[in-house]
């Protein structure tokens, strides 16, 4: 059965509706939703390209670690500082927060990370163009991404 307003109760609002509702479990369902296909896409595309060589790197239980942390993070970051009437969808921060840990890991092992960094760059620019992009979540994902690839590197 489909729930129409399921969607409503898993959404990213700001954070005094957070603290008001105690709806602290939305620092996560946000992931769940997404603005349509095309976003649900390019995450599941880059989680894909990210994913599996992190994966690779770390095993599946620190990748995930990485991978909440960063959703984490960046769900906090964009409640912080967002509007009393905004809302945010998608996996985004985490997605970033795999692309701070690629540049931690490709870094570590002497790899030329400017493509990455390029990357990187490049997401937050199409952000900024396109409007509507939650940069705030990026943001705070790819900080978060990268503390947590350095607290699993260094736990080898």
């Amino acid at each position: 059965m489909v729930v129409p307003s399921l969607e409503q109760h898993l959404v990213l609002p700001n954070i005094e509706y957070l603290k008001a509702t105690n709806e602290w479990h939305r620092l996560f369902t946000v992931a769940l939703t997404h603005a349509g296909l095309l976003h649900l896409g390019f995450n599941m595309y880059s989680l894909m390209v990210l994913g599996n060589p992190l994966e690779a790197a770390f095993g599946p239980q620190k990748l995930l670690f990485v991978f909440f942390v960063s959703l984490l993070t960046g769900s906090l970051a964009s409640s912080y500082f967002a509007s009393v009437y905004s809302y945010s969808v998608g996996a985004s921060g985490a997605i970033f927060g795999l692309f701070g840990a690629m540049a931690i890991v490709g870094k570590s092992i002497g790899a030329d990370i400017r493509s990455i960094v390029v990357i990187i760059g490049i997401n937050f620019f199409i952000g900024f163009a396109m409007g509507g992009v939650d940069w705030r979540a990026h943001l705070g994902g790819l900080i978060g991404g990268a503390v947590a690839t350095q607290l699993v590197m260094s736990k080898r």
